[in-house]
Order: C-alpha cells, then sequence, then structure tokens
C-alpha cells in the first residue's frame, strides 16, 4: 500500500490534461489539473492529519491495540475476504485513506477489541463488503463473542438466583457482579421498571471491563475459623492475671 507522502508526490507529478490542451478552468486543462490537484492534497493532507491525531490520542491512552490500527487490520482483512469487490470499492487513488478515516469517526465509540471481533463475525456470516451500517450493528451484538448474556438475560437470571448468591452457576461473574452492585434487595422489592435501568448501567460497566481483557471473579465469603475465641469476663481475667503474677513472681 502506498504512503500518503508516495500518493501526493504521484498526484503533483502527473500531468491529467491531454496533449495540446489550451489553457482554461475546464477539467482536463492545466487550470483544472491544478484545481483538482489541490483538492487531492487538500483531501489526502486531512485523512493523514485525523489518522495521526487518532493515533496519537489512542496510545496516550495505553490501549494495546489503538482504533487506528485496528481499522487498518479489518480493512486488510476485508481484502482478504472480499478481494474483487475490495478492490472495486476502492480502486480510485485516495478512496481507501477516505473510507478508513470515515470508518474511524463511525466506530470511535467502541473499543477497539469490539471492532475487532464484530468485523470477524461479519466476514464469517456475509457474502458481500460490509457497509459501516452492518459494522455498527454487528459491534452492537458483540456480547455472546465474549461471553456475556443480553442485559434483559441477566437481569432474570440474577432476579432468580438463589441463596447463597455466590454458589449459583452463573453464566458470567458479571451478572453476579451488576447484581451485587445493584442491591440484592433492591432486586427482590422493586419492579423491573424502576430498578432494571440500574442494573444495565451497572452490567454494561462491566461489559466494557470484559471487553478490554479484564478477568472477573466473584469473591468468595472467608470462612469461619474452626475455633471461634471469645472474649473473658472481668473475673476470668482477673483470676488469670493472678495466676501469672503468681508463676513469675510478680
Amino acid at each position: 500500500m502506498k504512503t500518503l507522502d508516495q500518493v501526493l508526490k504521484q498526484v503533483r507529478t502527473t500531468d491529467l490534461s491531454p496533449a495540446g490542451s489550451k489553457t482554461n478552468s475546464k477539467p482536463g486543462t492545466k487550470a483544472g489539473t491544478k484545481k483538482m490537484v489541490h483538492e487531492s492534497e487538500s483531501l489526502l493532507e486531512q485523512t493523514d492529519s485525523t489518522l495521526r491525531s487518532a493515533r496519537k490520542n489512542s496510545a496516550s491512552s495505553g490501549s494495546n491495540r489503538d482504533h487506528v490500527d485496528v481499522i487498518n487490520q479489518i480493512f486488510a482483512e476485508f481484502e482478504l475476504a472480499y478481494h474483487n469487490q475490495f478492490h472495486k470499492a476502492y480502486a480510485q487513488e485516495g478512496s481507501l485513506n477516505l473510507a478508513k478515516k470515515y470508518w474511524l469517526n463511525c466506530l470511535s465509540e467502541f473499543i477497539p477489541e469490539v471492532i475487532l471481533r464484530a468485523a470477524r463475525q461479519v466476514v464469517k456470516s456475509q457474502e458481500y463488503l460490509p457497509t459501516v451500517s452492518s459494522m455498527i450493528k454487528a459491534c452492537e451484538n458483540t456480547l455472546p463473542l465474549f461471553g456475556l448474556p443480553t442485559p434483559q438475560a441477566a437481569y432474570i437470571e440474577a432476579c432468580c438466583a438463589l441463596e447463597p448468591k455466590h454458589a449459583n452457576n452463573w453464566s458470567h461473574p458479571a451478572v453476579y457482579l451488576a447484581a451485587k452492585a445493584t442491591s440484592w434487595f433492591a432486586l427482590a422489592n422493586e419492579t423491573q421498571a424502576t430498578i432494571f435501568p440500574a442494573f444495565e448501567y451497572n452490567y454494561h460497566l462491566l461489559c466494557q471491563q470484559v471487553m478490554r481483557g479484564e478477568v472477573l471473579a466473584i469473591n468468595l465469603p472467608v470462612a469461619l475459623p474452626a475455633t471461634i475465641a471469645a472474649p473473658l469476663s472481668a473475673a476470668e481475667n482477673k483470676a488469670r492475671m493472678k495466676k501469672f503474677r503468681a508463676k513469675y513472681g510478680l
């Protein structure tokens, strides 16, 4: 793939006007060529600036796979999966970089891992080159790819859990932790219309952690010791102190 500098150099050095044409502002003339060159440079420079800015912001966030890298990767995978369609869609010079910029802006609300998994799911299930709209829908439905139930299914599972809560066979620790953060008492006593928004919010935060690669765990309660020490009464303390003094001659 050509770099932006190479593309700009090619645009600057290519004469698009036919031989013997007169100088005017119509397409195909020298003036028209200069205008096309200027517009091409402007678009490509904007694309380059946006990609560099996104790469810088992603790197500063400490993400292992920033958005720019993921956009480049999924386009490379699309090229392999939809070879003829891909090259036909991005046959015009510079169109691929503009498309990457557009996809970057549209998918920036999703974390990189979600974008990558959604793209691979689309490749497995779709015969045609995906659009931005189909990718957004795929990103919004990636919970099963991480072993996570839908918010509604998670809510029902939490409400049906028996005591002790931690001993249930949870579909995912995120469900237990979301219910715990919401309050077991509220889940048992409030209506769904009242408590579900709070549960969904907590569950969404935990799902984001899972999608970023964090491992969630259900912390089991600490077991009781084999023996439980009981405090001594005043009389017992006095008797033990008397015995201690007698033993050491105090």
